[in-house]
């Protein structure tokens, strides 16, 4: 555990449900969790617990029997996905969350840990995005449904703590990317969807790649295994429901990242930019003060090796 800073909850002999922890961000949450020595992690699957209905959230409390909650669980994916799906995505990601901490502050659960999104800041939030300009605007669009939803566990977090005292913490990671992600084109972001569609032009030997947009949003990507590290931290050490980003704090073009891409896995064709297709929001990067300053999370893979690993990753599938 990281020295110098207070720790609130121990999960050495505790026992911990991590929704979501069979999927990609999940997987690798639960495998460093390990090494803090919980007597259970408990991973429900969906099949088995519908966490949108609440009947199917106290089986599973009683089912646990939790010391504590880490909500990785979602329903997600990129702009194509969010433009499809509004209404699905708002309702599975607010009912989800509004379930487990209303049950979880019934039965006296001892520490919640939701992690939000964002694509919850305002669409034009000054860079960088500090977790005090959250309420200062609505959403990009495409995304709003998904961002309103996991901006409202925020306050039912907040307010569940002034009024019961529970204890929930709030987190708002980047992009992440890295090994075992989505890369279903129809659902998967932007990491794995480049590395996918250059890859299938190398081998394909196509002359050209298309891409949605015209290049000029930027982001901000963490590799999975320092999002999971930063998580299992705020858990341990966090003790407000405060916003707290988790972030590298660098930006890239869609452009660049494109351009870098392509040249990783060697693909020397042309890249087409499809301007009738949405960009998104026109940048994102975050201020990652809170986190240090909070628990003592930095980022300790570079964005090279993380692109690397992760395109090794995918040509190992075949």
């Amino acid at each position: 555990m990281a020295s110098g800073y207070p720790v609130v909850f121990n999960p050495r002999g505790k026992r911990i449900v991590v929704t979501g922890g069979a999927g990609f961000l999940g997987s690798v949450v639960c495998e460093q969790l390990k090494a803090y020595e919980p007597s259970e992690i408990f991973v429900p699957r969906s099949v088995k617990y519908d966490l949108t209905d609440s009947a199917a959230t106290r089986q599973l409390y009683a089912d646990a029997r939790p010391d504590c909650v880490i909500h990785l669980a979602a329903r997600v994916g990129g702009i194509g996905a969010n433009r499809e799906h509004p209404g699905l995505f708002f309702h599975a990601n607010l009912m989800m969350g509004v379930n487990l901490i209303e049950e979880g502050r019934k039965l006296g659960l001892k520490r919640f840990v939701q992690v939000g999104t964002i694509c919850a800041y305002p669409k034009f939030t000054p860079i960088p995005f500090r977790e005090e300009e959250l309420w200062n605007g609505y959403p990009e669009e495409t995304n709003a449904p998904y961002g309103v939803a996991k901006k409202a566990l925020l306050v039912m977090l907040q307010g569940y703590r002034q009024e019961y005292g529970f204890d929930g913490v709030y987190l708002l990671p980047v992009n992440l990317y890295g090994p075992n992600d989505n890369f279903d084109l129809e659902t998967s972001h932007v990491i794995p969807a480049l590395i996918r569609k250059m890859e299938t032009a190398r081998t394909s030997k196509a002359d050209t790649v298309t891409l949605w947009g015209d290049g000029s949003p930027s982001r901000e990507f963490l590799y999975v295994d320092d999002a999971a590290r930063g998580i299992l931290l705020a858990t341990m050490h966090e003790a407000t429901s405060e916003p707290v980003n988790l972030g590298t704090g660098m930006e890239i073009t869609i452009k660049d990242l494109a351009t870098k891409i392509a040249a990783l896995v060697g693909f020397k064709g042309r890249i087409v930019w499809d301007t009738s297709k949405p960009n998104g929001q026109p940048r994102r990067c975050l201020d990652i003060s809170r986190a240090r300053e909070r628990f003592g999370f930095t980022a300790q893979v570079g964005f090279d090796e993380g692109l690397r690993r992760t395109v090794e990753w995918w040509r190992a599938r075949g």
